[in-house]
């Protein structure tokens, strides 16, 4: 059964996750766009009420419960609208589990502990390249909008506002 628990990001299990997803990254970048640009996540942004991390529990190739994926929340700086605003950052499956519907539970999860923390907005970046993710965004809501920040690895910015329809 397919479960998610709040981590630490310096955890063994969520930092053994967060360096398979950049390793994955990594390998899959864009050419044209140079050298995909690795940053482990703060754990200071990672901790309540500042944000989370959470790591999702299933089974692997062998049939074991494991640790398979991994995504977090943190609060960023408010828009110029005053919403509360947290980012979703690294949303990550282990690629044997996609296609079963996790990448929107993990989602939700996220969605739903944004909103306890008092989000108002979510919002996020991505690759092009990343289809199924992108597509996985728009189909939950997510509307593209202006950058945010300054990501050398996006090329996509995403938002949702999300305070009234988890509430």
């Amino acid at each position: 059964m397919v479960s998610v628990r709040q981590s630490s990001v310096t955890e063994n299990a969520a930092h053994a996750l967060l360096a398979e997803y950049f390793e994955a990254r990594a390998a899959t970048f864009p050419q044209v766009m140079g050298s995909y640009h690795t940053a482990f996540p703060k754990p200071e942004q990672f901790v309540p009420p500042a944000g989370l991390f959470l790591v999702v529990e299933d089974v692997d190739l062998a049939g074991e419960p494991a640790d398979v994926g991994c995504g977090g929340i943190r609060n960023v700086t408010a828009t110029d609208g005053g919403l509360v605003r947290f980012e979703v950052k690294h949303l990550w499956l282990q690629p044997h589990l996609r296609g079963r519907g996790l990448g929107r539970f993990l989602l939700t999860q996220l969605e739903t502990r944004a909103v306890e923390l008092g989000a108002q907005e979510l919002v996020l970046d991505t690759n092009a390249s990343l289809t199924a993710a992108g597509g996985l965004y728009q189909s939950s809501g997510y509307v593209e909008i202006a950058p945010y920040n300054d990501n050398p690895n996006a090329t996509n910015w995403y938002g949702k506002r999300v305070a009234l329809e988890h509430r």
